[in-house]
């Protein structure tokens, strides 16, 4: 399964309470549960969460666990104060407009002590996509915003959280999305160049060398991801 969070570095624990906002079809979710977390995972696509509510439900059943998809907004998290141990976030905030109050939902309802990771894509394979061609910032729902790491982690502190670090992830994606935007976005699965290079990542992603070259190595020359850790102050 391909995460972009470390989930090792939310130190998770059975039973724990984890919230994945904007956790499309619910990677992060599956992860979490496969520790022993009680998962929610919520997202506006609704379409996006009904083909995999039964398989979460289940592996959540079959572990003694709890798990569920919501459709809601991180804008207006529908969960009680201190309701979460954990949160991921996912390449939602270049989404949003106010990522500022999504900050500081998502602080709001985790518990003190509790860890979260918020992911962006990286700078550098944003303005690599830029130039390759706008369709990846002007298809509808596409990003808005070219984040900062800097401006992140300030936003995060102003929400009341406390940085706890940083990770990178999925350099192998960078130049497979830029090969994507070089195509067009809405031509790129017709492409029969774009079809072999994702046969190459499928392949990469099952290969312990890969995997080793690009968590030590290409992850800190071109990541598509970056990935901020926060912690809430008791």
């Amino acid at each position: 399964m391909l995460l972009t969070v470390d989930l090792a570095r939310l130190k998770l624990r059975p039973g724990d309470r984890l919230l994945d906002a904007g956790c499309g079809e619910g990677r992060h979710c599956f992860g979490a549960l496969a520790q022993g977390a009680r998962v929610v995972g919520l997202d506006l696509d609704i379409e996006s969460l009904r083909p995999h509510l039964g398989r979460l439900r289940a592996e959540a059943r079959s572990q003694g666990a709890a798990g569920d998809f919501l459709q809601g907004d991180a804008l207006h998290l529908p969960f009680r104060d201190g309701a979460f141990d954990a949160a991921i976030c996912a390449e939602v905030m270049e989404h949003v407009h106010d990522y500022e109050g999504a900050a500081r939902e998502l602080a709001r309802v985790l518990r003190p002590g509790g860890r979260l990771a918020v992911t962006i894509p990286s700078a550098t394979s944003e303005h690599i996509y830029l130039r390759l061609g706008d369709e990846y910032f002007e298809s509808p729902g596409g990003h808005i915003r070219i984040f900062r790491p800097r401006e992140l982690a300030r936003t995060l502190r102003a929400a009341g959280l406390r940085n706890a670090g940083c990770g990178f992830a999925h350099a192998l994606h960078t130049p497979y999305w830029a090969l994507r935007s070089l195509v067009g976005l809405r031509r790129a699965d017709d492409s029969w160049l774009v079809r072999r290079f994702h046969r190459a990542l499928v392949r990469a992603a099952g290969s312990r060398a890969m995997d080793r070259l690009e968590k030590h190595l290409l992850n800190y020359i071109c990541p598509k991801s970056v990935i901020l850790y926060a912690w809430k102050p008791l």
